[in-house]
C-alpha cells in the first residue's frame, strides 16, 4: 500500500504553515521553496486543502496561507480526506467490493482490522503532534 504523492505533499504543507503561523499566513513559494514541492503541484495541492477548509488565505489575494483551525484540531486523515476518498488498504475489503469467498475468508478480517488501525493511527496523529516532532528534529539539528 502507498500513499499518494499528494496526500504526502499536503501533510508536508499544512506542517509548514502551521510551523510559520502568524496573521500574514506564507506564502505559497516560500512553502514549495522549505519543502522541495514543485509550486504548481503546490498549487494543486493547496487548492484541495482549501476545498475541504483545512487552509485558506490570510488577507485575500496577496497574502499568505493561514489554517482555519488549530493544529490540535487538524488530523492526518483530514488531510488524507482532502486528496483521497478514504483508506482501503486491499479491495477486497472496499465497501463496493464484491468477493465471493467474503463469507468463507478468514483473511478479510485480518486485512478490516489493520486498515481500521491505519485509519486510527491517522486519526489520532494531529498537526500539534508533527509540529513537536518537528521541533525537536531541528533543536538537534542546531
Amino acid at each position: 500500500m502507498k500513499f499518494s504523492t499528494k496526500t504526502r505533499y499536503g501533510i508536508r504543507a499544512v506542517l509548514e504553515i502551521a510551523l510559520n503561523a502568524n496573521e500574514k499566513g506564507i506564502y505559497q513559494k516560500d512553502i514549495a521553496k522549505n519543502q522541495d514541492i514543485s509550486y504548481k503541484y503546490l498549487d494543486h495541492i493547496l487548492s484541495s486543502l482549501k476545498a475541504t477548509g483545512i487552509v485558506t488565505k490570510a488577507h485575500g489575494r496577496k497574502s499568505g496561507y493561514v489554517l482555519t483551525r488549530k493544529p490540535s484540531e487538524i488530523t492526518v486523515y483530514d488531510i488524507h480526506n482532502a486528496f483521497e476518498p478514504g483508506i482501503c488498504v486491499i479491495d477486497c475489503i472496499a465497501p463496493d467490493f464484491e468477493c465471493n469467498r467474503e463469507n468463507n475468508c478468514a483473511l478479510k478480517g485480518f486485512w478490516g482490522q489493520l486498515n481500521n488501525q491505519i485509519i486510527e493511527y491517522f486519526k489520532s496523529t494531529t498537526i500539534k503532534n508533527l509540529m513537536q516532532e518537528q521541533v525537536k528534529l531541528d533543536d538537534i539539528a542546531v
